[in-house]
């Protein structure tokens, strides 16, 4: 990663913005359970209040990550289609002839089949490449390469 703003694709802003709804609504439920601190009650009350409280803590801290991360997303734009870059959708060939398309993304912003990390052995290889590129990197079961076909959200000869 490059520190600056990451492009995001369709799929993962739709995913954290549900996720930061549901965040939202599971904080309002916790927050109205909240008493007024001036209320009197037991150890086993003051536990579970501090419990809800650390909880809400927990809520707002992902609350902010994901609204950040959703407006760097938003101030760096789309993926790149001239070279692999974060949020890049990527047909590629493997030596094998078989042909697949992944999405270079972070670390869990989207529950998809198809993802691939940008810190991963292939996503690490793949940042930077263009259209034609032969890429070889150390796959967990050795040494492999791949040809890059097209960047961006197609496939080729479509």
């Amino acid at each position: 990663m490059t520190g600056e703003p990451e492009p995001m694709s369709a799929a993962a802003r739709r995913a954290l913005e549900r996720e930061l709804a549901d965040l939202r609504g599971e904080r309002q439920a916790v927050a109205s359970t909240l008493r007024d601190s001036d209320t009197p009650g037991d150890a086993a009350d003051q536990a579970d209040e501090l419990q809800r409280a650390t909880q809400l803590e927990r809520l707002d801290a992902r609350v902010t990550e994901l609204t950040v991360r959703l407006r760097q997303a938003a101030d760096a734009g789309p993926p790149r289609t001239d070279a692999v870059g974060v949020g890049s959708t990527v047909t590629v060939r493997f030596e094998d002839g078989g042909v697949e398309t992944v999405r270079i993304g972070e670390i869990a912003e989207d529950p998809e089949q198809t993802l691939v990390t940008a810190d991963s052995p292939l996503g690490h290889a793949l940042l930077g490449h263009r259209d034609g590129d032969r890429v070889s990197y150390e796959a967990p079961d050795g040494h492999a390469s791949l040809t890059v076909l097209s960047i961006g959200d197609h496939r080729p000869g479509g």
